[in-house]
């Protein structure tokens, strides 16, 4: 564990192993967290955010720090890489991308922080400006928790670490046990810069012993928490019994409509990428495909044999688009939803198993079903490469069953029609809409969701605000005497 600036072992001394999701071997162990760990966590960080060093200083000397990691992580991307993908199974090409950027994010949040200075004691006019001059300071919050996913290992933590950083708070991140991996390398970069010990801390564990502490811990000032709808909901309470504010990113169940003017084989890609990328193992993935009835035919005979083209296989090999899922769990959960679609009576269009080159490895084919909205292969959120495709008649009818969901994350509309896909764009019920695309997300952009996909918004300047406070200043400027008690008899 890394905390307070030094490597630390566990209070109870226990590990947890890191098995290759491609090889099904064990490749080594991590450090299992506990209360213990977190107790010593929060009272170091808060130890440091009262020493002011770090909290107190300015966007610039912080930026400073930000520049340097992202530096570490562009020199280190091929080590990073590779340690993802032993870890996750995500294939090398797409981890390089991760890379490059989790490096981008620790230098925008650096840029944002720098501005931040210039924004301190921020006027506001309150119409009585002869008598009060009224600024706004921006301030961190001290110490905040964040818990952070498998799928994205690196990046989703930085996502948090960089924008928590800048804004002047002392971290504490909580990296899934099932990929904490880079997320321990991002300590050791920390370290390597010379950020304030106490500034940066990382606990590995489980959920239940390390993850639960932490978000119900009282010296923690705001929790932020990317993972599923069942987990956040526990996050949100534990915070909530603190009086403490979470944000939370969580499952999704994104639809993408393609109507009758589309290109075919562009929305076949898009389509393909929005579910299949990162093995289907992404929130907000669009795995409800939405297409229009006149197109139909040659949409899915042109996706049939688009889906299984796909290169699926060592994620060590460049090339490869499909690797392995995350872990047997994953494996058996992906499987058992593929069993429910076909007794539910949906129609198996590719897919539905191992590959069979592939004897080892939790590997799953590109599966895709024509489902019914009724069924859980359409409405549950699954995480893995399943996509479920249905037909609609009219752009209302699209826009309803688009909206007929628990989640609100993301959603995408495929259409030759400007007017169109503006309609659809703001009648859609969610936080991020793609329009002739799916899954692109720029660290310069906001992020987040609505109904059980969550609240509050990640990245952008948005990102950074979250991890900020506002404090009032207001400052009585006339030499007059404030006679409200009339005057004074002295």
């Amino acid at each position: 564990l890394y905390i307070g600036g030094q490597w630390v072992a566990p209070d109870a001394g226990g590990t947890l192993p890191v098995i290759d999701p491609a090889t099904e071997e064990v490749i080594g162990h991590i450090p299992a967290g506990t209360g213990a760990d977190v107790n010593l966590a929060v009272s170091i960080a808060r130890a440091t955010v009262k020493s002011g060093h770090w909290t107190h200083s300015t966007g610039a000397y912080r930026a400073g720090f930000l520049k340097a990691m992202a530096a570490k992580v562009r020199e280190r991307k091929t080590l990073l890489a590779l340690l993802e993908c032993q870890d996750c199974g995500k294939p090398i090409d797409e981890a390089e991308w991760d890379m490059d950027d989790v490096a981008t994010c620790f230098e925008y949040y650096a840029d944002l922080a720098e501005k931040l200075d210039d924004r301190q004691y921020q006027p506001v006019d309150v119409g009585m400006s002869d008598s009060f001059h009224v600024k706004v300071r921006r301030e961190a919050l001290g110490v905040v928790a964040l818990i952070t996913p498998w799928n994205y290992p690196l990046l989703m933590a930085v996502w948090k670490v960089a924008p928590a950083l800048a804004a002047g708070n002392c971290c504490i991140l909580k990296p899934s046990e099932l990929a904490s991996l880079t997320c321990m390398e991002l300590a050791a970069i920390a370290h390597d810069v010379g950020l304030p010990p106490g500034t940066f801390n990382v606990i590995t564990g489980t959920g239940a012993d390390a993850g639960g502490p932490l978000s119900a811990h009282p010296g923690v000032n705001k929790v932020a928490f990317t993972g599923s709808t069942a987990t956040g909901r526990k996050v949100a309470l534990a915070a909530a019994a603190n009086l403490r504010p979470a944000t939370l990113e969580l499952g999704g169940k994104s639809a993408l409509m393609v109507f009758e003017d589309a290109d075919v084989e562009k929305a076949v890609e898009w389509a393909m990428f929005g579910c299949f990328w990162t093995n289907g193992q992404i929130c907000s993935s669009t795995s409800r495909l939405l297409v229009h009835v006149d197109i139909a035919d040659s949409f899915m005979a042109h996706l049939k044999i688009r889906a299984e083209s796909i290169r699926i296989g060592d994620p060590l090999q460049t090339g490869v688009r499909m690797g392995p899922l995350v872990n047997k769990q994953q494996y058996d959960r992906v499987m058992g939803y593929i069993k429910i679609a076909q007794d539910e009576g949906a129609e198996l269009l590719t897919g539905g198993g191992r590959p069979s080159h592939l004897a080892t490895g939790f590997y799953v084919q590109p599966t895709v079903f024509l489902a019914k909205p009724n069924m859980r292969v359409w409405r549950e959120e699954i995480f893995g490469p399943v996509l479920s495709v249905a037909t609609f008649t009219s752009e209302a009818e699209a826009i309803q069953m688009a909206n007929d969901s628990e989640y609100g994350l993301g959603g995408a509309v495929i259409s030759a029609d400007p007017a169109r896909c503006k309609r659809v764009v703001e009648a859609l019920e969610c936080g991020i809409v793609w329009v002739n695309c799916s899954q692109p997300c720029f660290c310069q952009a906001p992020w987040g969701g609505i109904k059980n996909s969550g609240f509050g918004r990640e990245l952008g300047e948005w990102g950074l605000e979250g991890f900020l406070t506002t404090k009032q200043v207001t400052t009585y400027i006339s030499s007059d005497t404030w006679s409200w008690y009339g005057p004074s008899k002295l």
